[in-house]
C-alpha cells in the first residue's frame, strides 16, 4: 500500500453566496478576483477573536499587529505573535499560505494597558472581508469537504441556520443541508473546555495554555483533529473528513459579560474550528459489548491510535452503523470520532477502549501487517508540516516515537492488544508507575547523557531553539536532518526519506508537571525500573455521568461553571521529547531501536500467564 503523496499544494477557499444566483460558488480569494500573490493568514488572538488578512511582501509582525488592533480593537502592546514553536519578532517571509498565528502575552511581561482604537470609516478595509466559511491549507484531500461546505452555504443561504450541541464538554455545533439534516460538526477553538469562551461554563485559560490534557494546549485540539484524518490514508481506520476552517456566524458563544451579549443581539462571530462531516450512526460503542465488532475493523482503529498516542479512545467516541445483510446477519461497522487529544506534545497515558477486547488479543492480518510495515513516520511528519504548519515539533516526535514502536512491535509479532499494554500505566500501590514504553524511552536518555558527546561539541555554537530576544528570523525556518542519519538504517524498510525538524522555541513548556530527571536515577536494570512518582492523579471526573452519543465529544453538563485551575488534573511526566536538540533527537532514536526486541521479549515473557493488570484509565469521557 502506498500512501506517498503528492502535489501537497496548498490552496485557498473562500465560500461566498451570489447575491444573483442561488448556488454557492468557489473562488481562488476572498473577493473573487484573480489569484494573487499574497499569502493568506489567520490571526487569533488568546480570547478567541480571528482576523484573516492577506500578507504583502512589506507586511512583518508589528504591521500584522496593527492591522488586528485596527480591525478588531485589542491591545497588542507587550504580546506577541507566535506560529507554533515559534516566537515572530518581524520577519514574515517563512510563514506559509494559510497558516493560524495566535497573539500571546510575552512571557516574564506584564501586560500595559493600551487604548482599543475603534475603526472608523477608512480602517474599513482592515475588517476581515472573507466569506462565511474558508478552507484553512486546503489541498487534494478536502475535495470532499469541499462539496459538504457549498451544500451549508447553501442551506445557510436558504435559512438552515446551524444548531447547537448540547453534550460535551465544549462548544459544538450541528450545521445542516437545505433538508435541516446534520452533515457536518463544528467545534470552535476558542470553544474548548476552559477556553475563554467555552459555552458550558468551563473557562478560566487562555488559548496556548494547558488544557484539558496537561500535554495538549487550548486551542489545539482541532488541528489534531484534521491530523487524525490526514494520517488515516486509503480511509484505513474510517476517519470521517475533517478540515480546519474559518466560520462566520451569529450562532456562535461570546462569553461578554460586560456588553450584555446574548444569542438575539449578537453579530456574526468568526471562529477557528475543525470542521468534520457527521455520519448517521445507531449507536456509539458504549451501548453495545464488542463482541460483535469485526475484528479488522477494531484493528485498523487500534493501529491509529497507536500511532497518533491517543489519549482519549473511550467507547463514545466510537460510532457505530448497522448494515443489514443477506439472510438476516447484521454487520456492525465502527467509525471513530474526537481526536483532539491524539499527538499530546510529551508521553503520558493513552487510553484505549479497545485494549482488553478479544479482537485485539488475534494477531494481525497479512494485510494489516503490510500496511503497518509501509508507514513512513519521516514522511508523516513532514506531510503534517506542510498541511498544519502550526503543528508543534513536540508532536510530530511523540508521532515518530510510536510509529517507530508500532512497527518494531508488529514486526516482532505482538498483537494489539499487547501493544497497548506496553504504552499504558499501571497504576499500582496508590503511584502512578511509568509504561514499557516509557522505561525505554527513559533508558535511551539515560544512555545519551552517559554518551559521549563530544562528537556535538563543534556545533555547540549554533542554536537550535530559537531565542525570543532574537529580533529577525533567518534562514530556513525547517532544517533538514542530515543525509548520514537517512543511511544509518533506523526506521524499518520502506520507511527511509528526508525529515526536518522546527526549531524548538524557548516558549514556556512548562505544563505543571512533574519532570523526572533521569539521569539522577540509580543504574537499574532497564526492565526493572520502578521510579516513585509524586501523588498520583486520580481518575477525573468533572461532571459525572457517560458521554453524549452523538458525534460531539464526550460528557454532558447540566449548570455547571468550572474553573480550570481546580479541574486540572496533575499530572507525572516520566520522560519528554521535546528539550533533546536535533542531533540529541537522532541519537535517542537510534538507542530508543535498539532497546525495543528487549523491551518486547520481556513483556511476552513476564505477561504469560499473568492477571490482567491494573490500569490507571485517563480517559476523558466524563
Amino acid at each position: 500500500m502506498s500512501h506517498k503523496l503528492d502535489g501537497l499544494v496548498h490552496t485557498q477557499m473562500a465560500v461566498a453566496v451570489s447575491s444573483g444566483s442561488s448556488n454557492c460558488e468557489c473562488y481562488g480569494n476572498v473577493r473573487g478576483t484573480p489569484a494573487r500573490r499574497r499569502r493568506r493568514v489567520f490571526v487569533q488572538t488568546e480570547t478567541g477573536c480571528v482576523l484573516g488578512m492577506d500578507l504583502d511582501r512589506s507586511d512583518n509582525a508589528h504591521t500584522v499587529k496593527r492591522r488586528l488592533q485596527l480591525a478588531l480593537n485589542v491591545p497588542t502592546d507587550e504580546r506577541s505573535l507566535t506560529f507554533g514553536d515559534v516566537i515572530l519578532k518581524n520577519d514574515l517571509s517563512a510563514i506559509q499560505n494559510d497558516s493560524q498565528l495566535l497573539l500571546t502575552k510575552n512571557v516574564m511581561h506584564r501586560s500595559l494597558s493600551t487604548p482599543c482604537l475603534s475603526p472608523t470609516g477608512r480602517n474599513l478595509q482592515q475588517r476581515d472581508q472573507s466569506g462565511p466559511i474558508e478552507i484553512l491549507g486546503c489541498s487534494s484531500h478536502c475535495a470532499r469537504t469541499k462539496e459538504l461546505v457549498k451544500v451549508i452555504m447553501k442551506a445557510i443561504k436558504n435559512g438552515v441556520d446551524p444548531i447547537p450541541v448540547h453534550g460535551g464538554l465544549g462548544g459544538a455545533y450541528y450545521f445542516r443541508n437545505s433538508r435541516a439534516e446534520c452533515v457536518a460538526i463544528v467545534k470552535p477553538t476558542d470553544e474548548e473546555p476552559f477556553a475563554p469562551n467555552n459555552p458550558k461554563g468551563f473557562v478560566g485559560k487562555a488559548l496556548g495554555q494547558p488544557g484539558l490534557k496537561p500535554s495538549v494546549r487550548v486551542g489545539e485540539t482541532g488541528f489534531r483533529e484534521v491530523a487524525a484524518y490526514l494520517l488515516d490514508y486509503d480511509q484505513f481506520a474510517n476517519v470521517p473528513p475533517t478540515v480546519l476552517v474559518k466560520v462566520t456566524h451569529s450562532i456562535f458563544n461570546v462569553n461578554d459579560d460586560v456588553n450584555g451579549n446574548n444569542f438575539q443581539s449578537r453579530k456574526n462571530v468568526s471562529k477557528i474550528a475543525s470542521l468534520q462531516q457527521f455520519i448517521p450512526h445507531d449507536f456509539d460503542a458504549s451501548d453495545h459489548g464488542p463482541s460483535s465488532f469485526p475484528v479488522a475493523t477494531v484493528h485498523r482503529i487500534g493501529i491509529l491510535d497507536v500511532r497518533i498516542f491517543n489519549t482519549d479512545r473511550h467507547a463514545g467516541n466510537l460510532l457505530v452503523q448497522k448494515h443489514n445483510r443477506v439472510g438476516g446477519l447484521c454487520q456492525m461497522e465502527l467509525i471513530p470520532i474526537d481526536h483532539g487529544l491524539c499527538l499530546p506534545e510529551s508521553l503520558e497515558d493513552p487510553y484505549f477502549e479497545w485494549i482488553h477486547w478479544p479482537q485485539a488479543s488475534i494477531p494481525f492480518s497479512e494485510d494489516e501487517l503490510e500496511y503497518i510495515k509501509n508507514l513512513d513516520p519521516v514522511c508523516d511528519s513532514d506531510m503534517l508540516r506542510k498541511e498544519l504548519p502550526m503543528i508543534r515539533e513536540a508532536c510530530l516526535r511523540v508521532l515518530v516515537l510510536c510509529t517507530i514502536f508500532l512497527k518494531e512491535a508488529a514486526s516482532f509479532g505482538l498483537c494489539l492488544s499487547e501493544i497497548g499494554e506496553m504504552m499504558s500505566r499501571e497504576f499500582s500501590r496508590q503511584e502512578e508507575q511509568p509504561s514499557e514504553l516509557e522505561v525505554v524511552c527513559i533508558e535511551a536518555k539515560r544512555m545519551i547523557a552517559n554518551s559521549d558527546m563530544s562528537v556535538f561539541e563543534a556545533k555547540s555554537g549554533e542554536d537550535y531553539m530559537f531565542d525570543i530576544d532574537t529580533e529577525d528570523l533567518e534562514g530556513d525556518l525547517f532544517p533538514q536532518m542530515s543525509m548520514d542519519f537517512l543511511n544509518k538504517g533506523l526506521f524499518c524498510s520502506g520507511s527511509r526519506g528526508a525529515s526536518g525538524h522546527y526549531p524548538l522555541s524557548k516558549l514556556d513548556e512548562n505544563f505543571g508537571e512533574i519532570e523526572v530527571d533521569v539521569t539522577d536515577w540509580p543504574n537499574q536494570d532497564l526492565f526493572q525500573i520502578t521510579p516513585q512518582s509524586s501523588k498520583s492523579p486520580k481518575k477525573t471526573d468533572l461532571v459525572g455521568g457517560r458521554s453524549h452519543r452523538l458525534q460531539s465529544g464526550a460528557g454532558t453538563v447540566s449548570g455547571i461553571r468550572s474553573s480550570a485551575n481546580e479541574q486540572l488534573p496533575n499530572t507525572t511526566s516520566f520522560v519528554k521529547l521535546a528539550d533533546m536538540s536535533k542531533e540529541e533527537w537522532i541519537l535517542f532514536l537510534e538507542k530508543f531501536k535498539e532497546l525495543l526486541y528487549p523491551a518486547f521479549a520481556n513483556h511476552r515473557s513476564s505477561s504469560t500467564g499473568q492477571i490482567q493488570r491494573q490500569r490507571l484509565g485517563t480517559s476523558c469521557q466524563f
